[in-house]
C-alpha cells in the first residue's frame, strides 16, 4: 500500500484533537522487534536455495495479512475517534447548559435582591396589622380584663374565708383568661395581671396553714382539710402555657403536714426541770398514740390514698421525738432519775404494745422502717451518765450511814442485839438491800446497765464488812473471783477495825511487858498471868459478836500479846549469866507459849492460827547448849519466819549470854546463806513489826544492815 492510499484511510479529527504519532517510543520499539522478528524469519525460511522458489507465495500470503491487519487497526482506529467525537460533543452540550444556568441564577439573585428590598418597605405594614390584631383581640375581651381587679378582690375575700375551693376556681379563671391574652399579644404581660402571682402565692399559704393544723381540722372542720388538699392535688394536675415557675403545692401540703405536726409536739425548746423529763415522756406516752389513732380515723378519710397519712404521721412524729432526744442530749447534762427514765422509756415504753407496738397500729404504719430513737452511742452516754450520778449518791448515802453508826456505836449504852445475844446492826442489810434494789431496777433497763451498776455495788461495798448476805448481789454464772477485789479490801478493813478495837487492850498491857524478862520473870509466871487476866476481861465483850468477825478479833487479840512479848524480848533488859538461866529462860519460854495457847483456846481461837509457838522456835535457840551449833539453830529459825532479821538474831544472842563474837558472826552469817526464803501463802510478816535497839557495831555483819 502506498503513502498516499494510506493518507486517505486516515480518519479527519476536529481541530485541537491529537493522535499519537510515530515519534511515541513504544510505536518505535514495536516497531523494531517487529522488523528483528520479519528477518529472522526471513533468514530461516530463505537459507537454503532451495527455498527461493517459493519466494513469491510468500510474499503473497504476507501482502494477504498486512492489509488484513491494517483493515482491523482501521476499525478500531475508526471507533475510537467516533468515541471521541461523541465525547466532545456532549462537553460542549453541558458547557452551554451551565452557561445558561448561571445566566438563570444571576436574574433569580437580583429578583430576590428586589424582594427584599420589598419586604422591607413592607415591615411597618406588618407591624400595623400585628398591632390590629393585638387591638381586636383587646377590644373582645375588654369587659372580661375590666373585671379583673374585681375578680383579685373577690378572690382575696374568698380566700381570707377559707373558701378555699371557690377561690382556686375564680384563681384559674383568671389564669386562663392571662392565657388567652398571652399567646395573642406574642407573650405581653398586661399590667392587670400583676397581682395573679402574689394572689396564688396567698392561696398556697392558705392550703399550707390548712395542712398545718391537719389534726385539729379533721376533728372540728375537716370540710377545710378536704378543700386544701384537693386545691393542692388538683393543682398538680394542671398544665399552663405561661411561662411561670411551679408552684408544687402538693409537696407544700406534705411539707405543711408534717411540720405542723411536730410543731404540735415538739416545736417548744425542751427545758425541763432535774426530775421532770419522766412527766414529759409520761404525756408522749399518752399524746403520741392518740395522734396516730386521729390519723387513721379523722386525717386519712381526708386525703388521697397515695398520701399514706398513717405512715407519714408515724414517721413525722418518730423523726420529731428523735431530734428532740437528740437535742436534749446535747444539753446540760440529765440527773440519774430523769437519764434512767429516758433508758426505760425509750427501750421498752416506745416499742411496747402501748405506743409503736400496738396491735392496733396497723401495717400502713409500717414502723418496722423507723430508726432507734438513740444512737449505741447516745444509750452508752446515758449508762454512764446515770452509774456515775448513783455511785456518788450511794458514796454521799453510804458516808451518812457510817457517820450514823459510828454516833451509835458511841453511846453510853450499849449496842443492840439481836435474839441470839449478838451485837447487831441493820446497817448492813439495809445497805445491801439497797443495793440489790439498784441492780434489780436496772434489770428493766437492759444486761448492760445491770452489769455497769453492779460493778459499781461491788466497789463501793468495799467500805463494808463481808458478810453471808453478799452473794445475792452476785449475778448467776458470775465467778468468785468478781468478789476478790471486794473481799480483799474488806478484810483490810476488818483488820484495820480490829485494830481500833484493840488499842485499848494494847494500852492496858504495854505497861505489863516493860518488866519482861527479868529475874522476876525467871522465877515465877506472875507477870504472864496478869496479861491472861487482864486479856481474858477484855475479850469477854466479844462473845456477842458473830464468827467469822469473833475469830478474826480473838487471831488479832492474840498477836497482839505475841508481838509485845516479842517487843520486850529484844529490849536487851535481861543477859543470862550462866546456862542454869539459859535452861529457866527456855522453860519460861515454853510454858507462855503453853498458857497463851491454852488462853486463847479457852477464848474460842483456832490453834491453827495461833502465833504463840513462835516463843517455842526461840526457846530452841536458848536451850542450845554448843553456841557453835547456833548457826543451824539460826538458819532454821528464818526458815520458819523469813521476815526475822540480824537485828533481832543479835538481840536473842545477847539474851544467851554466851556467845562471842566470832561466833555471833558465825550465826548471822548463816541468815546469808542459801536462797533467802520468802513469806509463804496466807502467813503474815510478825518478826518485821518487832522494833530492835540498835545494836553495836561489834556485833554486826559487815555487810550486814547495821554495819
Amino acid at each position: 500500500m502506498d503513502s498516499a492510499t494510506k493518507d486517505e484511510m486516515q480518519p479527519s479529527l476536529p481541530p485541537g484533537s491529537s493522535c499519537p504519532g510515530p515519534e511515541w517510543p513504544e510505536q518505535e520499539r514495536a516497531e523494531q522487534l517487529a522488523r528483528g522478528a520479519a528477518l529472522k524469519w526471513a533468514s530461516g525460511i530463505f537459507y537454503r536455495p532451495e527455498q527461493l522458489a517459493r519466494l513469491g507465495q510468500y510474499r503473497s500470503r504476507e501482502v494477504q495479512r498486512t492489509c488484513s491487519l491494517e483493515a482491523r487497526i482501521k476499525s478500531v482506529v475508526q471507533s475510537y475517534l467516533e468515541g471521541v467525537k461523541t465525547g466532545v460533543w456532549q462537553l460542549a452540550q453541558a458547557f452551554e447548559a451551565v452557561q445558561g444556568t448561571r445566566e438563570a441564577l444571576d436574574q433569580a439573585h437580583g429578583l430576590l435582591q428586589g424582594m427584599v428590598e420589598a419586604t422591607e418597605t413592607l415591615k411597618p405594614l406588618r407591624e400595623q396589622v400585628a398591632q390590629h390584631k393585638q387591638l381586636q383581640v383587646l377590644s373582645q375581651l375588654l369587659p372580661r380584663l375590666r373585671a379583673v381587679p374585681a375578680a383579685v378582690a373577690h378572690t382575696r375575700t374568698l380566700i381570707g374565708a377559707q373558701r378555699l375551693l371557690e377561690a382556686y376556681v375564680c384563681l384559674r379563671e383568671l389564669e386562663q383568661l392571662q392565657e388567652e391574652t398571652w399567646a395573642p399579644l406574642g407573650g405581653l404581660e398586661l399590667p392587670v395581671f400583676e397581682g395573679l402571682g402574689p394572689l396564688a402565692e396567698a392561696l398556697g399559704q392558705a392550703v399550707e396553714a390548712a395542712a398545718g393544723v391537719a389534726g385539729q381540722l379533721a376533728r372540728e372542720d375537716p370540710a377545710l382539710l378536704v378543700a386544701a388538699v384537693r386545691v393542692a392535688e388538683v393543682d398538680a394536675r394542671h398544665t399552663t402555657s405561661l411561662e411561670l415557675p411551679p408552684r408544687d403545692w402538693r409537696r407544700r401540703c406534705l411539707q405543711a403536714l408534717q411540720e405542723g405536726l411536730e410543731r404540735t409536739h415538739f416545736g417548744t425548746p425542751l427545758l425541763l426541770e432535774p426530775g421532770a423529763l419522766a412527766g414529759w415522756l409520761e404525756a408522749l406516752r399518752v399524746a403520741l398514740p392518740a395522734e396516730l389513732a386521729t390519723a387513721e380515723a379523722l386525717v386519712a378519710p381526708c386525703c388521697p390514698p397515695h398520701y399514706k397519712v398513717v405512715r407519714l404521721w408515724a414517721h413525722t412524729l418518730h423523726s420529731g421525738l428523735r431530734r428532740c432526744l437528740q437535742q436534749l442530749l446535747e444539753g446540760p447534762k440529765l440527773g440519774a432519775a430523769d437519764a434512767f427514765a429516758l433508758l426505760h422509756w425509750t427501750l421498752h415504753v416506745y416499742l411496747g404494745p402501748e405506743m409503736m407496738g400496738s396491735l392496733e397500729l396497723g401495717p400502713e404504719a409500717d414502723v418496722s422502717q423507723l430508726e432507734p430513737l438513740l444512737t449505741p452511742e447516745n444509750i452508752e452516754q446515758l449508762e454512764a451518765m446515770f452509774v456515775t450520778q448513783i455511785q456518788v449518791n450511794v458514796a454521799q448515802w453510804l458516808q451518812k450511814a457510817l457517820d450514823g453508826e459510828v454516833a451509835e456505836w458511841n453511846r453510853e449504852q450499849e449496842p443492840g442485839t439481836d435474839s441470839s445475844g449478838f451485837y447487831h446492826s441493820p446497817l448492813p442489810a439495809i445497805v445491801l438491800q439497797i443495793l440489790e434494789e439498784n441492780i434489780r431496777v436496772t434489770s428493766l433497763v437492759s444486761e448492760s446497765l445491770q452489769r455497769r451498776v453492779h460493778g459499781m455495788a461491788l466497789s463501793e461495798l468495799g467500805t463494808f464488812l463481808r458478810s453471808s448476805s453478799l452473794s445475792v448481789l452476785q449475778p448467776d454464772g458470775a465467778g468468785s473471783g468478781d468478789l476478790a477485789l471486794v473481799e480483799a479490801g474488806l478484810d483490810e478493813l476488818q483488820r484495820r477495825i480490829c485494830r481500833l478495837v484493840l488499842e485499848e487492850l494494847l494500852a492496858e498491857l504495854q505497861p505489863l511487858f516493860e518488866a519482861l524478862p527479868s529475874r522476876r520473870w525467871l522465877s515465877s509466871p506472875e507477870l504472864l498471868d496478869d496479861v491472861c487476866e487482864r486479856t481474858v476481861r477484855f475479850c469477854q465483850d466479844f462473845r456477842r459478836v458473830r464468827n467469822p468477825a469473833v475469830q478474826l478479833l480473838l487471831a488479832e487479840a492474840e498477836r497482839t500479846v505475841v508481838l509485845q512479848y516479842l517487843r520486850a524480848l529484844m529490849q536487851g533488859r535481861l543477859v543470862c549469866r550462866g546456862a542454869d538461866e539459859r535452861i529457866q529462860a527456855a522453860q519460861r519460854l515454853q510454858n507462855d507459849a503453853a498458857q497463851l495457847r491454852e488462853l486463847f483456846l479457852g477464848l474460842g481461837l483456832e490453834e491453827s492460827v495461833q502465833c504463840a509457838p513462835v516463843l517455842l522456835s526461840l526457846r530452841d535457840l536458848l536451850n542450845l547448849r554448843d553456841p557453835m551449833l547456833l548457826g543451824l539453830e539460826v538458819a532454821g529459825l528464818r526458815q520458819k519466819f523469813p521476815d526475822v532479821s540480824e537485828d533481832h538474831v543479835s538481840a536473842l544472842l545477847d539474851l544467851r549470854g554466851d556467845v562471842s563474837r566470832e561466833q555471833r558472826l558465825a550465826a548471822l552469817s548463816s541468815l546469808q546463806a542459801g536462797p533467802q526464803p520468802s513469806l509463804s501463802a496466807g502467813q503474815r510478816a510478825l518478826f518485821s513489826l518487832v522494833p530492835v535497839p540498835t545494836p553495836a557495831l561489834s556485833s554486826c555483819l559487815p555487810s550486814g544492815p547495821c554495819a
